[in-house]
């Protein structure tokens, strides 16, 4: 039982946490184009809103991956371990990040859209776009630590 729950929390961490990862890193270039006055604007405004998309979706998909992480972890009986405990601080910390941060400010993006330049939500939008891709960053760098943390499992009493 253990290796099949493993399996599928490896899975859905491919397949629900990548999307979002890549999402995140590709949206703020491309709302820049999106929200700037150019023959690019149009497929930019298309862009920002489909990584817009794929990201709300696929973080809601990606509730999985921890949720079958401590799944797997009780049925392994590790979840009381020291590597496991600071993972499972840093996933929350990365879905604070895209809680509070990315995403609300994605969505400040996809709003201004059809705002005239001059517009409040337009100014927001473009004052929001500077720190979106350190928070970007900051988000995948999170999980690039977790991922790390689950091949490596410092202080493991299971072995490597």
């Amino acid at each position: 039982m253990a290796k099949l729950l493993l399996s599928l929390h490896v899975l859905a961490s491919v397949l629900f946490i990548g999307p979002v990862a890549v999402a995140v890193s590709m949206f703020p270039a491309r709302a820049k184009a999106a929200l700037a006055a150019g023959p690019d604007q149009v497929s930019a405004a298309a862009s920002v809103k489909l990584l817009h998309r794929i990201t709300q979706v696929y973080a809601l998909l990606g509730i999985a991956v921890p949720v079958m992480g401590v799944g797997t972890a009780q049925v392994m009986g590790i979840i009381g371990q020291t590597w496991l405990i600071v993972s499972i601080v840093l996933t929350v910390l990365a879905a604070g990040a895209l809680l509070l941060f990315v995403l609300p400010a994605q969505q400040n993006t996809v709003d201004a859209l059809d705002a005239a330049p001059e517009s409040e939500e337009h100014t927001r939008a473009t004052g929001g776009l500077r720190l979106l891709p350190m928070t970007a960053g900051v988000f995948n760098l999170l999980w690039a630590v977790v991922v790390v943390m689950m091949v490596i499992r410092p202080g493991s009493t299971t072995g490597a």
